[in-house]
């Protein structure tokens, strides 16, 4: 599924929403990065984790609060 026309190289691998909060784990074609994306409705807060380490990418999706602040 592309995320936006205009980024056509990110791929959502998995996603999951709860009481307002979605969480994607995307993957661009372009260069093999995964990244997990956070946005929050209800505060329209919104942020991005790159993942570097892909061995951790589903830690990262679902704990994302906890590598937002963690050094790249």
């Amino acid at each position: 599924m592309d995320i936006n026309s205009n980024q056509t190289s990110l791929r959502e691998l998995d996603s999951r929403t709860n009481d307002g909060i979605t969480v994607q784990l995307l993957w661009s074609s372009s260069d093999g990065r995964l990244s997990v994306a956070v946005n929050d409705t209800r505060t329209g807060e919104a942020f991005s984790v790159d993942v570097p380490d892909t061995t951790r990418s589903m830690d990262v999706f679902h704990h994302p609060y906890a590598y937002a602040g963690a050094p790249r």
